[in-house]
């Protein structure tokens, strides 16, 4: 086990002596909407867009957007609109030069073997795309259909490169590779290194990595400036302890990302009970390269204030089996309870820090036990009275 080879420390396997801690219960008041879900989409609506035209200027962004059955209905459309339009065309052509009711033999006609709108139709689909079964050719008789055969090719070219590149883009997003990437279902707030620290747990599923992976913590909640304005979303960066110790996380295994509760974190004056009792939404990004297409990809997911646990951490994930590293992902999102102060870090702080605080609290504790016993020896001397 990496336990007895020093890679895991022993106290992450005494999961028994914390069972029994004893976690302060609150009675959570109903809380507003979450501004991003577990899944990462963001609870924003639009309303009231005036400017409607603006989505017009980007149409391949638009049609990336779109669902796929809108965006399937648009490909067939163009194509289909396309053949029709200059089916039509070639018609006309070929019904002012003559070509339709021509029976003698040494007339030259613009196209050869078009005698209806179905001919012409079928012909407009072989130029476009290119099949030529040979029994319809342009011929040098008229300008107007050499005219015509350039103009539909480089317009056929036009179509085929936006809608291949729209359907290309729409199977190649980004958030297809962040399905595989998973977050801890809850966020844990517990003591690290004589610290008060929140975590979260991430990890990738796939084999192939994330190049140049970064992860960014943010607290949203409802403030108000000196003025008197309110900023019901207001978003705080909040300072991040990288596992590796650089500003890139390499993420092959499951990692701990963990946020050292400081003076200058935004959690600082926190208790759990005021977690309890705050809007208090802590949104995780991660944010870096696919490896396989070198397109960039952001993962997202949320942790409001019932799924912020107080006084837990995670459990090890990691093992060494035969040789090599093994991950169990049945244990990812499972925690266990540990000692932790129910205080804010700032209180931790006025008190002098997490030892100070256990000093403390052993004195009250035993001053407390002697207390007990001194009144349970008078309650047994009355009695023997």
């Amino acid at each position: 086990m990496l336990s007895r080879k020093g890679l895991i420390p022993e106290d992450y396997l005494l999961t028994r002596l914390a069972e029994n801690v004893q976690q302060p219960k609150f009675k959570a008041k109903p809380r507003k909407a979450r501004f991003v879900a577990k899944n990462g989409t963001c609870n924003v609506a639009h309303t009231n867009i005036r400017e409607q035209g603006r989505f017009l200027q980007d149409v391949f962004t638009t049609l990336v957007d779109l669902k796929w059955l809108h965006t399937l209905i648009i490909f067939t459309m163009s194509f289909l609109c396309s053949w029709l339009l200059f089916g039509m065309i070639w018609w006309l052509i070929a019904f002012a030069h003559g070509d339709l009711h021509q029976t003698d033999e040494e007339f030259v006609p613009c196209v050869t073997n078009i005698h209806s709108f179905s001919s012409a139709f079928l012909f407009s689909i072989e130029v476009q795309v290119t099949i030529g079964f040979g029994g319809r050719m342009v011929t040098e008789e008229c300008v107007s259909a050499i005219i015509l055969l350039i103009t539909q090719n480089i317009v056929g070219l036009l179509i085929n490169a936006i809608m291949l590149g729209c359907i290309f883009m729409k199977t190649a997003q980004a958030h297809r590779r962040a399905e595989t990437l998973i977050f801890s279902k809850h966020a844990v707030i517990s003591v690290r290194n004589n610290k008060l620290c929140f975590m979260i747990r991430i990890g990738d599923l796939r084999k192939s990595m994330i190049i140049s992976a970064t992860v960014r913590l943010q607290v949203v909640r409802s403030t108000s400036t000196q003025e008197g304005d309110v900023v019901p979303l207001d978003q705080v960066d909040i300072h991040m302890d990288n596992p590796v110790g650089t500003n890139g996380i390499f993420l092959v295994s499951p990692l701990i990302i963990c946020h050292v509760i400081d003076k200058d974190s935004p959690l600082y004056s926190m208790s759990a009970f005021d977690l309890q009792h705050e809007d208090v939404e802590v949104v995780a990004v991660l944010e870096g390269v696919v490896e396989t297409t070198g397109i960039t990809m952001q993962a997202r997911t949320s942790y409001v204030s019932e799924e912020i646990l107080w006084g837990q951490r995670f459990v090890p994930t990691v093992s060494e089996e035969d040789g090599m590293y093994a991950v169990d992902y049945s244990k990812f999102g499972n925690t266990m309870k540990v000692p932790t102060p129910s205080c804010s870090a700032k209180k931790l702080d006025d008190v002098g820090g997490i030892a100070r605080f256990k000093l403390n609290e052993g004195v009250t504790l035993r001053a407390t036990g002697r207390r007990r016993r001194a009144s349970a020896a008078s309650r047994r001397s009355r009695m023997e009275k």
